[in-house]
């Protein structure tokens, strides 16, 4: 069966194509601006470069985004199949369930009512993966697989995802922690447990999803104990344009000192904070560069994110009774190795021994850490795309 992933932004939409007789990636691509004048499509073919564009391409709404996709993946030109016929299912990611979803699930309209009560806690998210449910349910007679980020993380103790405010805000309005990247930890923490010998039951794992967006979990027995965002995806470490966490009192300090509207201060908050506010650039890339040639903020923004690194796997390992290992995923995870030098020493006092040699790689799977070390370091590369795959099968398998 071949399976069509779909990551629908506010005004974009991923996609990939995935045979999943033997798990290949077909396709895949991004439709972004969707609305706007500048709209533009890109489309890349693995297996041949040739079929790979990127051009200007009108796109109203997610609707004809979805069509201009399936056009494309059906086309002479550029397509990789014979017709839609061949897409036997649609997977999709979706932001915040709630308590309401533990695990991926079929779409019904009682999901897509239960998406939708969550929108007050992904205002930005939540709307969008709806339309992108709705635009292939109006165009593609095939099952619809909603999969959650907050799902795996729904295993936590009370004790851990709860706040400590008037406990009739988590009755009443359901605040609590929920965590985000999900598939992401669920995927790179089940390779780990493979590495490690195939048997999750008395693994201690933390995971660090590092990219824009960051999040540190620790995996315990396979399922997840803890994580660092909470009920929304802005608390935890710094990140591209997020603060993280941050004393809730700064919060009215700013509002009151600069005459702040809610939704103005969490566009600080999310849009104008972290490694852009600190330094005037998101890109991890450009902060790694200016830090070498001596930039100050560049280097203070370095420090920061090696201290909380570090400060939240010391504490999840100190939760759990211990560390197996610490895994780094995500295109900074994946492609920053001074990062994980660093936190690597950092953490010798847990028994980590980093193997700068192996350490020095990007973007590929590697065990850094050198023969004998207690706490075992891995780079494992996410792939959420094929975790909602596969979930989408299992669940239209199970039909």
């Amino acid at each position: 069966m071949k399976i069509l992933v779909i990551n629908a932004g506010s005004s974009s939409l991923k996609y990939q194509l995935i045979d999943m007789e033997n798990e290949h990636l077909l396709a895949k691509g991004i439709c972004e601006q969707i609305g706007d004048d500048n709209a533009t499509f890109t489309h890349k073919v693995p297996d041949n470069e040739a079929k790979n564009i990127k051009e200007p391409h009108a796109m109203a709404n997610h609707g004809d985004a979805i069509q201009l996709v399936l056009n494309t993946l059906v086309s002479a030109e550029n397509g990789v199949i014979a017709s839609m016929s061949e897409i036997g299912a649609v997977g999709h990611r979706v932001l915040h369930g709630g308590e309401k979803f533990s695990a991926s699930v079929l779409v019904t309209d009682a999901v897509k009512d239960a998406i939708k009560e969550c929108f007050k806690f992904g205002p930005l998210h939540n709307p969008a993966n709806l339309k992108g449910i709705e635009a292939c349910e109006a165009i593609m007679d095939v099952p619809q697989v909603a999969v959650f980020d907050t799902g795996f993380h729904q295993t936590m103790p009370d004790y851990a995802y709860m706040y400590a405010l008037p406990y009739e805000f988590y009755e009443k309005d359901g605040i609590r922690r929920y965590g985000f990247h999900g598939t992401s930890h669920r995927f790179v923490s089940g390779r780990c447990i493979e590495l490690l010998g195939g048997k999750a039951e008395g693994t201690k794992i933390v995971t660090c999803h590092l990219g824009n967006g960051s999040s540190i979990s620790a995996v315990k027995d396979g399922k997840c104990f803890d994580t660092t965002m909470g009920l929304t995806p802005l608390e935890g470490i710094l990140m591209g344009t997020r603060c993280g966490s941050i004393d809730p009192a700064i919060v009215t300090t700013i509002m009151k000192a600069h005459n702040l509207t809610p939704d103005e201060m969490d566009t600080l908050m999310n849009k104008k904070s972290g490694m852009l506010g600190l330094t005037g650039t998101s890109d991890n890339r450009t902060i790694e560069q200016r830090a070498k040639d001596g930039d100050e903020r560049a280097k203070l923004v370095e420090s920061m994110l090696c201290h909380q690194l570090t400060k939240y796997i010391g504490g999840f390992a100190a939760a759990m009774g211990g560390v197996d290992a610490v895994v780094f995923t995500g295109g900074i995870g994946e492609n920053n190795p001074q990062y994980r030098t660093r936190v690597g020493k950092l953490l010798e006092f847990l028994g980590t021994e980093v193997d700068e040699e192996k350490n020095n790689c990007r973007g590929k799977e590697v065990e850094f850490s050198k023969a004998g070390s207690k706490v075992k370091l891995f780079v494992i590369p996410t792939n959420e795309e094929l975790v909602i795959a596969r979930d989408t099968l299992e669940i239209v398998n199970s039909l």
